[in-house]
């Protein structure tokens, strides 16, 4: 997967916090009470990421359930950092694909937000590298991010990622540790919803060729399966702490997390965000398919 594509912008630099231009994006950014960026990736607790429920985990030495915390922690905040980051370049994008003035002026606004969203994701991130990532979700979203068919654009990112933006954000919001983190969170579901009920709104305007009906379903397929496979991030963070886990061991955890009811409960939010009259023939092949069936903890293991 190549990341040094335009729109989405993974491979981009930041520039040191003494250049001219850091100082004049500072003074450009919305003005708000300073914050306490703490940065101690401990943000999200054993019993939110359900480690507490994990035998393993339970087991382990305080020093390493601090180190699996924190690796879970800093995934979370990359991915958000990540997806923000597309974000910008993405709604840039749409600015130029708008087709009234008022479409316009409101992905104009739109490229603001995630600007600022940005911003504040990155303050809470120690130093670490921010240009590349392998996340597979990531590297779906650029690929989409890439494309030129705006039915595509419009359904994928904006109907059912931001809308599933806006139940991931809350959740984060709800259960976050550090106030200040947990203000912006919130800060963030304001501007989500109105991107994602710009994104509905002007894709019940389209028409769906049967090429753009092909693709959204390519990508989806993709998308859905990760989200039956469970949380792989959780038996990520544990292996890197506790070494190279075992089938059983896999199987073990997974079934310990509720791997089924964990990704049904997402797979169930994500049938409803795209139950819109345009995409019911997509909606009807993906759950003939069973993309809309949650995984058991060994179908997990690939």
């Amino acid at each position: 997967m190549n990341l040094t594509s335009n729109i989405v912008g993974f491979d981009l630099p930041h520039l040191d916090s003494e250049h001219l231009l850091h100082r004049i994006l500072t003074a450009t950014l919305p003005k708000k009470e300073p914050l306490n960026y703490q940065q101690k990736l401990d943000y999200w607790n054993a019993d939110f990421l359900k480690l507490n429920k994990v035998k393993i985990f339970q087991e382990s030495s305080l020093e390493e359930q601090t180190k699996i915390l924190e690796i879970a922690n800093l995934s979370l905040l990359r991915e958000s950092y990540f997806i923000e980051k597309a974000g910008v370049g993405y709604m840039a994008k749409m600015v130029f694909l708008a087709e009234s003035i008022e479409e316009r002026m409101l992905y104009g606004m739109f490229t603001a937000d995630e600007t600022t969203h940005l911003q504040h994701i990155t303050k809470f991130l120690p130093e670490t590298d921010l240009s590349t990532t392998n996340d597979p979700f990531l590297n779906l979203l650029s690929e989409v991010v890439e494309s030129n068919d705006k039915p595509v654009l419009l359904f994928v990112l904006q109907v059912v990622l931001e809308g599933w933006g806006l139940t991931h954000y809350r959740r984060l919001a709800k259960h976050c540790q550090n106030q200040n983190l947990q203000q912006i969170l919130h800060e963030f579901l304001q501007s989500e919803s109105r991107h994602h009920a710009t994104g509905t709104t002007l894709f019940k305007q389209s028409s769906i060729s049967t090429s753009t009906q092909k693709t959204i379903l390519e990508i989806l397929s993709q998308f859905l399966f990760m989200i039956q496979i469970g949380p792989q991030g959780i038996l990520s963070a544990i292996a890197q702490v506790k070494g190279d886990l075992t089938k059983t061991q896999k199987i073990q955890i997974l079934e310990q997390l509720d791997t089924e009811t964990h990704s049904g409960t997402r797979l169930k939010t994500l049938h409803s965000l795209m139950n819109l009259t345009p995409s019911q023939s997509i909606l009807h092949t993906l759950t003939e398919k069973g993309y809309f069936q949650p995984l058991s903890p060994s179908q997990c293991l690939f």
